[in-house]
């Protein structure tokens, strides 16, 4: 089984979120990508759906914007 993969940019409101998921759907069902740290993923993310940070992606494609930290544009610079 594939994995959900959470994008944040490691801001607080990106780090509580990332708390939830991991709580919710366990630490093995996701992988954390903080493309703040991991900035060669923002691509990845932006390929997926990814229109802000926090989100979800999850293994059938749909990607979840959760709250809202930051666009991605703000986190590209």
């Amino acid at each position: 089984m594939r994995k959900s993969i959470f994008y944040h940019a490691g801001c607080s409101v990106c780090v509580s979120a990332e708390h939830d998921i991991i709580n919710l759907v366990g630490s093995d069902n996701v992988e954390v990508v903080n493309i703040g740290e991991e900035r060669s993923r923002i691509s990845e993310a932006e390929q997926a759906g990814v229109q802000s940070v926090p989100a979800l992606v999850t293994p059938n494609g749909n990607t979840l914007h959760i709250n809202f930290g930051a666009s991605i544009a703000d986190v590209k610079g």
